[in-house]
């Protein structure tokens, strides 16, 4: 994974050499993603700038990459993981001039003027800008789900820029934004389409369809497989929770073989390597031993102090772009972890977002009235995870050049389990006259690949599992440097989304110091992803509403009250 940079619409009396200085300046400002190696694309309409971070073919994928005959330019953010199905595939050959796994896309462009159907066929995490210099057009898109972020504005003089961060925008674009995720942009018609529109998204299309454990299961392990996609060393995060295990038991069974050549030859690093971090003496520390000891990896625990995660704050603001309680608290033990992974050598993780979203692993879901209400949330928290967990892991690991996948977001599994009928998915009594927690149908479908202190280990959010003792003091920190007189007019100072505790008050100053201006502050939708305040689960239970805290253990009062 890497960043890219766009100005678009280049105009006859513009001033190249200064736009090309300053495109560079611009891209310096995310050039954590991708400490690699630079490339430049410059003509008379269009400037590319790529940082790269190489993980596949790293000594020949350079970019930006150009057609054999130099009219087509692209500017890739991401991993595609059936290239090779799609590049064989292809109606015409087509002359490569890499090795890049992203390099299908010029050719899918060239050869399918269906842009909506051949983007639906991608698999993979990504942001992109391709420039077609015979047309003077170009074409900007994002993945799905939008776990590759992607922001565009306007300069001064009316080009468009797009950046893989917005600190790449701050000061020239006065009305940057998100890019929105599964959509592309077609400079030739200026319209903004959206390309991915499952059936799944409706609760009547999923009505009656069962999915066995065997199934769920063996889609989920093909999903780890292609993730695994890499020529560098790699490894996977272990919290010790279910999710983050899950991923690296399936890891543990392909580690050993060479994805790239079909699990023929031995993989460059087969010994999986796993990583966690935490306040000495944390949950997550002591459940990531347990995992790690059961499934042989070599296990990494780092510990972190309360003073070091409190100094990081800043450049954690810096880098995740939000001022959200709940992100900026998980991102913190992610950002120190991240340091500790790239001293080691690793460029690439596995990690366990999206499991929660797509089987209803927040505590708040048992009160979910009946299975459409269900599955409606589930699409919701789906749609909104670039603004939180995904831009959390993305932006957490790149701050330090090391890439994150996601392999529950994998759009081949999110066909499987999506798919599935949301009553298989809730809590409740089960045929046997068990209690079946939160996501019993992931950890059944996995019986027997985690010891069963693991398995059936109940939810307990990052931010918590690092050590209830870090939340405390992040709420002891924010009460001793905001003053009750400041937070009183909070809402005249921040009126988008004013903070609504002295925690968030304390990271939204931080970040209006870094990204000022309204349109930087209405990229964070709410402010607040707390998740028992979205209008479904109030409407569940009244009790929700006056929730003050995003905390795990906030919520319904933890596990047992969250069933009563």
């Amino acid at each position: 994974m890497c960043s890219i940079l766009g100005i678009f619409g280049l105009q006859p009396g513009d001033d190249v050499s200064a736009l090309r200085r300053h495109a560079l300046e611009l891209s310096q400002r995310q050039r954590h993603r991708g400490p690699d190696w630079s490339g430049v694309h410059l003509d008379e309409g269009a400037i590319l700038v790529h940082e790269r971070l190489a993980i596949v073919d790293p000594a020949g994928g350079s970019q930006p990459i150009r057609s054999a005959d130099g009219q087509l330019v692209l500017a890739v953010n991401g991993e595609i993981y059936n290239h090779r199905e799609l590049e064989a595939g292809l109606p015409q050959p087509y002359e490569f001039q890499t090795g890049s796994d992203c390099e299908v896309l010029n050719a899918l462009y060239r050869q399918d003027g269906d842009v909506c159907g051949w983007l639906s066929r991608l698999n993979g995490i990504f942001a992109f800008a391709l420039w077609d210099r015979a047309s003077q057009s170009y074409l900007i898109a994002r993945d799905p789900v939008g776990v590759v972020p992607l922001y565009w504005g306007h300069d001064g003089a009316g080009r468009l820029c797009v950046a893989s961060e917005m600190k790449a925008l701050v000061g020239t674009c006065n009305d940057v934004a998100q890019f929105p995720p599964g959509h592309w942009y077609d400079s030739a018609t200026g319209e903004l389409t959206g390309y991915y529109q499952r059936p799944w998204r409706d609760y009547d299309a999923t009505t009656g369809v069962e999915v066995s454990a065997a199934e769920l299961r063996d889609a989920f392990e093909r999903a780890v497989h292609r993730q695994l996609m890499s020529d560098v060393p790699y490894g996977v995060l272990l919290s010790g929770g279910l999710d983050s295990s899950l991923v690296a038991a399936c890891a543990a069974r392909f580690a050993r073989r060479r994805v790239e050549e079909d699990d023929r030859a031995e993989a460059w690093w087969p010994r999986l390597h796993s990583f966690a971090i935490g306040l000495d003496g944390s949950p997550d520390l002591a459940a990531a031993e347990v995992a790690a000891e059961a499934l042989g990896t070599v296990h990494h625990g780092f510990t972190y102090t309360l003073e070091e995660g409190l100094d990081a704050l800043p450049e954690v603001i810096r880098h995740v772009e939000t001022y959200d309680v709940t992100t900026i608290r998980a991102s913190t033990p992610m950002y120190l972890l991240a340091r500790r992974i790239k001293a080691m050598g690793v460029k690439m993780v596995l990690s366990g977002e999206g499991s929660d979203e797509i089987f209803g692993g927040y505590l708040y879901f048992h009160k979910a009235p009946d299975a459409r209400a269900f599955h409606e949330e589930l699409v919701r928290k789906i749609d909104a995870l670039h603004n939180y967990d995904c831009l959390r892991a993305n932006k957490s690991m790149m701050a330090w050049g090391v890439e994150a996948r996601v392999p529950f977001l994998d759009v081949e599994f999110l066909e499987v389990a999506m798919c599935m009928e949301a009553a298989a998915k809730m809590v409740g009594i089960g045929a046997d006259g068990r209690l079946r927690i939160e996501k019993a149908v992931l950890r059944e479908a996995f019986a027997g690949y985690l010891p069963d202190s693991i398995l059936w280990r109940q939810k307990e959010q990052f931010s918590d599992g690092v050590g209830y003792g870090w939340i405390d003091g992040l709420k002891a920190h924010a009460e001793a440097h905001v003053g009750d007189r400041e937070f009183a007019a909070a809402a005249r100072r921040f009126p988008v989304n004013p903070p609504q505790s002295k925690e968030a008050y304390f990271y939204r100053r931080i970040f209006e110091r870094i990204f000022p201006g309204e349109a930087c502050a209405q990229t964070v939708p709410g402010g607040k992803s707390i998740a028992c305040s979205s209008p479904a689960a109030i409407a569940w239970d009244a009790a929700f509403a006056n929730a003050a805290d995003p905390s795990g253990r906030a919520v319904a009062g933890v596990h047992q009250a969250a069933l009563a």
